[in-house]
């Protein structure tokens, strides 16, 4: 399928069908990102989605071991004293 682009004042578009709309599931707000030559636009993510799925599967780990094990800086190493 091709489309013509078109002028929107000092921009440009396209008209992208409605049965293309509806099978990639475009609604509203889109996100657009260039990848190579090519302009890929995806559905809108909202902010944060997915992080409570995150959270209980990391919720769910038996090790307690720190995420930046090995970072310090100088004051780690010889200013702090408990």
């Amino acid at each position: 399928m091709t489309a013509e682009i078109i002028k929107i004042g000092n921009s440009r578009g396209i008209r992208i069908p409605k049965p293309l709309l509806e099978q990639c599931g475009l609604a509203g707000t889109v996100e657009l990102r260039v990848e190579g030559d090519q302009l890929i636009v995806s559905p809108a993510r909202a902010p944060r989605s997915g992080w409570d799925e995150a959270f209980r599967k990391a919720e769910s780990c038996e090790s307690d071991e720190l995420l930046l094990d090995g970072v310090q800086n100088e004051f780690d190493a010889e200013a702090w004293k408990w």
